[in-house]
């Protein structure tokens, strides 16, 4: 499927430099009241398409969520689909993996969490945590008990499995999209003060959200290196500027409804001898006694 050209589509060719990416929205945008009335409008269309996603039954979405702490992936993915049927969406955060999840490949606790035809999933974190996080602490691997010959060119390998994996889920129907929240150090330091400093907010700051902003650079290096490894045609990343929320919503909005357009959706259609028998129904519900 040849996707809608986006302002910010991650490259397929090696050449992202998360130095020039952008956090901040361009000079031009809008004011606050137009950015929320076009997300408002987006949101609706969105609505419409996921019903004809659901009833077409032949396609999926997976929309993947990536992003340094307090970055607004709870409050993006909230405020896209809040016009979504929930039956035809679903959301899965993953973090730490289980006991049970350790015991299998590093791809099946997400694999078993993929959308159904017609539905809509959407991952928060997901499984580029294994050459993210994993990458930046790399003692994780420790827990994963894997086989010695296993360690050799560990990041290409599984960069090569996130790449067949993206393309199997495309060549069956499943549309992948990716977005990573580009939010700056200094709004991240803002944002953590906020959660501090407000009590309905600390339950949203952990400890270790300072232990990963310790290593900043170094995620900031595996960030541009899993981008640039696995932005392809049939599985784009998309930069999102994530410092003004409201610009950060309407982007990845726009992102996905160009994309559900973009697809040959349709309602199925009743035969013509279906739709004889139509008054012949209409007529036994007519006939029922009160």
């Amino acid at each position: 499927m040849n996707l809608p050209q986006n302002p910010c589509s991650v490259p397929f060719d090696g050449s992202f430099s998360i130095t020039d990416s952008a956090h901040t929205p361009p000079k031009d945008v809008p004011g606050k009241k137009a950015l929320e009335k076009e997300l408002k409008s987006c949101v609706g269309r969105i609505s419409e398409l996921q019903r004809k996603l659901y009833a077409d039954d032949r396609y999926a979405l997976l929309l993947v969520f990536q992003a340094m702490d307090a970055a607004g992936k709870d409050g993006t993915i909230r405020a896209v689909m809040s016009g979504v049927n929930p039956a035809g969406c679903h959301v899965s955060s993953f973090k730490s993996p289980s006991d049970e999840e350790l015991e299998h490949d590093w791809l099946w606790r997400t694999s078993k969490r993929l959308p159904e035809r017609g539905r809509i999933g959407i991952f928060n974190r997901s499984y580029y945590e294994e050459v993210l996080a994993v990458r930046v602490h790399p003692e994780y691997l420790a827990n994963q008990r894997l086989p010695p010959d296993q360690l050799d060119d560990l990041w290409a390998d599984r960069f090569r499995s996130i790449r067949d994996h993206e393309k199997h889920l495309s060549s069956n129907g499943t549309i992948v999209l990716k977005f990573w929240l580009n939010v700056s150090k200094d709004e991240q330091k803002r944002r953590f003060l906020k959660r501090l400093t407000t009590p309905e907010k600390y339950w949203k700051f952990s400890k270790s959200d300072l232990t990963t902003r310790a290593r900043w650079d170094e995620y900031m290096e595996a960030y541009e290196s899993l981008l640039n490894e696995t932005s392809r045609e049939n599985a784009p990343w998309f930069a999102i500027p994530a410092d003004d929320k409201r610009y950060m919503r309407l982007s990845v909005a726009q992102t996905v409804l160009e994309t559900l357009e973009a697809l040959p959706l349709r309602y199925p259609e009743k035969t013509e001898k279906e739709v004889a028998l139509f008054e012949e129904h209409i007529a036994q519900l007519n006939g029922e006694e009160s």
